[in-house]
């Protein structure tokens, strides 16, 4: 990831941290007041890579963060279709779980991973294609790999 996609990543992040940001134009707008040059797409792309989702609250629209909708059963749902759509093949290499996705996509995959907060998996490293899993030292590396291959299944 570049350093410009990262440090406008976390100014959205930070935006939605501090109150409800009801579109993606709202989105841009407040970048573009920050120096960032954006387009709507570029914003749909970063909400979709930070994890942002678009939720009623208050009876109004408006983008959150999974850390700010509590419970696990979203980040769940979320892992399955990510890894249905995304995921190509996982295999054991060792003393980790490999995954390839197509390009591009590897961080998409992780980021789902992280915000699961499996007890299995310690960590995560994404490159472009590839996604490595640290698997914790009490989990059985063949069991986390079927657990995740069973989630490539459609949904």
């Amino acid at each position: 990831m570049t350093d410009i996609r990262t440090n406008r990543q976390r100014a959205i992040a930070e935006m939605l941290r501090e109150g409800p940001v009801r579109s993606q134009d709202d989105i841009a707008a407040r970048l573009a007041d920050a120096g960032f040059a954006v387009t709507q797409a570029t914003v749909s792309r970063d909400l979709e890579q930070i994890g942002a989702v678009k939720v009623k609250r208050g009876g109004a629209l408006g983008y959150s963060l999974p850390d700010q909708l509590g419970g696990s059963d979203w980040a769940a749902g979320r892992l399955q279709r990510i890894f249905a759509e995304w995921v190509h093949s996982v295999e054991p290499a060792g003393s980790i779980v490999v995954l390839k996705t197509p390009p591009g996509s590897a961080h998409l995959v992780g980021l789902a991973l992280d915000q699961a907060k499996l007890p299995e998996i310690a960590g995560t490293i994404a490159g472009d294609d590839t996604l490595f899993i640290a698997v914790s030292n009490a989990a059985d590396l063949n069991e986390v790999t079927e657990n995740l291959r069973g989630l490539i299944r459609p949904y």
